[in-house]
């Protein structure tokens, strides 16, 4: 089964007692801010060699706080017909504007995101300009989903449409490019469930579209 979560923000307990229903075969995606490479060296490395152990798959798009000089050192593989940095045996970096096809399904993936606190972590030397996608970017992941029909099953996100945020925060609905591009998106594809994780909360906004926080969700069935 595939299961999504979250943002862990290299928080390694969502992968013990949460995630222990999980089997030999399954996958968890984490919606963004996996966080587990950020400021290099062994501990981390550690981690990550633990988490590579667990008995299921773990995948991940790129939230707003990833170090992403760390992350595009790993080598691009594919994975499941869609690029991914490979970050060891059993934990993969699902890259932006890709369509995977898993257990039958298809995911469509675009992290990245604007940070809301820029300015701080500009000033501790942890911002990336990257966390905004090229226009590179969005044109593969246009042409993806045009070789798909503009039909996939799940999207897997950081950002949620802007009009989700808007519905919750009453901010405005398109404020930067990535809003932009999912707001185009939202209304040309056929999906049946997009998830997000940057809102930080656990709820169903829409009969389609699920902030995921904490919870682990099967993607298969209604949380």
């Amino acid at each position: 089964m595939v299961y999504i979560t979250g943002d862990v923000h290299g928080d390694i307990r969502r992968f013990g007692a949460p995630a222990r229903r999980l089997k030999k075969g399954d996958i968890l995606i984490v919606c963004g801010d996996f966080g587990m490479l950020w400021e290099g060296g062994e501990e981390e490395e550690k981690l990550l060699k633990k988490l590579g152990e667990k008995k299921y798959t773990i995948a991940f798009v790129d939230g707003t706080h990833e170090n992403f000089d760390l992350l595009e050192q790993y080598p691009v593989q594919e994975w499941n017909g869609g690029s991914v940095h490979k970050l060891n045996e059993n934990v993969y970096h699902l890259m932006r504007g890709q369509v995977f096809s898993i257990e039958e399904k298809t995911f469509f993936t675009f992290g990245g995101g604007e940070s809301t606190e820029k300015q701080m972590y500009q000033a501790a030397g942890k911002w990336w300009e990257r966390e905004m996608p090229t226009l590179e970017e969005m044109k593969e992941g246009a042409a993806h989903l045009r070789e798909a029909g503009m039909k996939v099953d799940y999207i897997v996100t950081h950002s949620p449409p802007p009009h989700m945020q808007a519905n919750l925060t009453g901010s405005p609905d398109i404020h930067n490019q990535i809003q932009a591009y999912f707001e185009t998106l939202s209304k040309k594809i056929t999906y049946r469930k997009w998830f997000f994780g940057s809102l930080h909360i656990d709820r169903k906004l829409s009969m389609k579209n699920y902030s995921v926080f904490q919870a682990i969700l099967p993607v298969e069935q209604e949380p």
